[in-house]
């Protein structure tokens, strides 16, 4: 089958979900602007840990959500289902009031449900999924001080061979990243193994947006590029270090553009995109990923 869906077009945003006073919030709640973090991106042995719980409670909400994704279910339904199972497990969904860029509003949102053309942090709203759609669910826990973050992609429905292929290149290519992420390399060692996967298959990475370190802060300001970078993005990996990998590839060009919601991001051709991501670890022998179930 091929894609039915001409394009993807807002829907109605419905109100904050509640979140019990006893979880405890991320410091950038309420706030206009999420603090510096000065603290790098080498963490201990204690800290590592607490980032393992925060990284497997994300990793099994997005699997959760990723079953219900289907023809007919809104992304605003999905929200729910990410929102009550992140609170089930006793943390804080990251997204949900973070704050946006230069005054925009925050985040009103649990998680990231980005379809087709829409490259990342769309918005759940009262959009009904289609057969054949990819919908990117990105979601991040927050416990014990610390953020676990990753994304999936999950076609409803059967999907068309072009979707597919798609979906499992953008995976490979995650993959691939992660396995170049060992000590003593530049982090733009990655990026050069996604984009040179991509381009197997006639696709773009997006260069926009890049995985970053995460664990205390949501963003710590460290940048993993999904591109050959070099000779910039020369930060060198170590062990204790902890990043996301987060390929988005699209199907045409990279090209984008930001809707006037301040979040939503889509393609200027409106090709299609997938993404995964996964939190990592940088260990003495190489990289583990955190975000499995």
């Amino acid at each position: 089958m091929s894609p039915v869906r001409e394009s993807i077009v807002k829907g109605a945003v419905t109100p904050w979900r509640a979140v019990p006073d006893s979880i405890a919030r991320p410091e950038y709640v309420g706030r206009t602007h999420a603090a510096g973090w000065d603290g790098g991106d080498i963490h201990d042995a204690e800290t590592i840990e607490k980032i393992r719980i925060s990284a497997r409670i994300a990793a099994q909400a997005l699997a959760e959500v990723g079953r219900h994704v289907a023809p007919g279910v809104t992304t605003d339904e999905l929200d729910r289902i990410g929102h009550e199972f992140v609170l089930d497990h006793g943390a804080y969904p990251s997204t949900l009031g973070y704050p946006g860029a230069a005054g925009r509003p925050p985040f009103p949102k649990s998680l990231c449900t980005s379809v087709n053309e829409v490259i990342c942090h769309g918005v759940p709203d009262s959009m009904v999924i289609e057969e054949g759609d990819i919908v990117k669910v990105d979601i991040t826990a927050f416990k014990n001080g610390v953020h676990g973050d990753n994304c999936g992609s999950f076609i409803a429905g059967e999907g068309s061979d072009a979707a597919r292929q798609l979906v499992e290149v953008t995976h490979e290519a995650m993959m691939r990243g992660i396995k170049a992420a060992r000590p003593g390399r530049e982090v733009n060692v990655i990026g050069r193994v996604i984009e040179k996967y991509a381009t197997r298959f006639g696709y773009e990475s997006v260069r926009s947006y890049t995985g970053h370190g995460v664990g205390p802060a949501f963003h710590t300001g460290l940048v993993i590029p999904h591109y050959d970078a070099a000779p910039h993005h020369d930060d060198v990996i170590e062990p204790g270090m902890v990043f996301t990998v987060e390929p988005m590839l699209c199907m045409g060009s990279e090209e984008n553009h930001e809707w006037d919601d301040g979040w939503t991001v889509v393609t200027d051709d409106g090709s299609w995109v997938a993404q995964f991501e996964h939190t990592i670890v940088i260990n003495e022998d190489g990289p583990e990923v955190l975000t499995l179930p």
